[in-house]
């Protein structure tokens, strides 16, 4: 998507848009971007930011209902006096299933100065199997993800990003590692265009258990979908069985 700063409106419209077209390709969950109804409007935070079930929430179950499609992506969530910076995950029949609040905030953006850290990870249990949320920055914490596949055998991981365009070669090769390393899918939707100052970079992709690419969008706004073969991730972790030979003795 290309998110129109602090226009919800626009943003929800483009959205719901999105959607349909995904229900209409039977795709069983789409992926929406980091802050996709708002942008990094942090300032007005507390002014765009709904509780759990209200605003956005609903409008994201509504539209989950209504389609009898997954979704997740992230948006700003009221807690009390703080705001999160979360992404809850819809089931078909409106749902939600869980969410996950970002643990790492991008200070280069200014988050750690309006936002509040997610308390901890959030494993879901989904038809497909375990699955984990990460949100943007994240990506540059591999233990995060270890912790998600070691300790909680996940088999997807989605990540709602803005990853600006400047440092495009750092998301394409975080992505693949983190496929590779913890032997799971990585399904990550970014931003494009420009959003206030910053030029978002595109290519949402997912990335298979073995490293490859399996779908890649561009630069421009656009919807991509692929399907995906859940036995690959048993096939490469029975063939390099990385997470046996670990030795948590050593590093933990």
């Amino acid at each position: 998507m290309h998110i129109a700063l602090g226009d919800v409106t626009r943003n929800q419209s483009k959205m719901e848009a999105m959607v349909a077209e995904a229900a209409r390709r039977k795709s069983h969950i789409v992926v929406l971007p980091e802050l996709w109804s708002t942008g990094y409007a942090l300032a007005e935070a507390k002014h765009y930011a709904d509780e759990l079930s209200k605003g956005m929430f609903a409008t994201l179950s509504k539209t989950a209902t209504q389609n009898k499609i997954a979704i997740v992506g992230s948006i700003l969530e009221k807690r009390g006096l703080e705001v999160s910076n979360s992404a809850p995950l819809f089931a078909p029949n409106g749902r939600m299933v869980g969410v996950y609040r970002k643990i790492h905030l991008f200070r280069l953006m200014e988050e750690d100065q309006f936002l509040q850290p997610g308390p901890s990870i959030t494993p879901l249990d989904l038809p497909w199997g375990t699955t984990g949320i990460a949100i943007c920055y994240d990506l540059r914490f591999p233990e995060m993800f270890r912790k998600y596949t070691v300790d909680m055998s996940a088999r997807i991981i989605f990540i709602p990003a803005e990853w600006p365009l400047v440092r495009s070669e750092h998301w394409r090769a975080l992505l693949i590692a983190r496929a590779i390393e913890n032997q799971c899918y990585i399904v990550a939707c970014n931003a494009v265009g420009k959003t206030g100052d910053t030029e978002f970079g595109g290519h949402s992709m997912i990335v298979d258990p073995w490293g490859k690419i399996v779908v890649e969008a561009g630069e421009s706004e656009q919807l991509v979908s692929a399907t995906i073969e859940l036995n690959v991730i048993d096939e490469v972790r029975k063939t390099i069985p990385v997470f046996e030979d670990m030795r948590l003795d050593i590093y933990g």
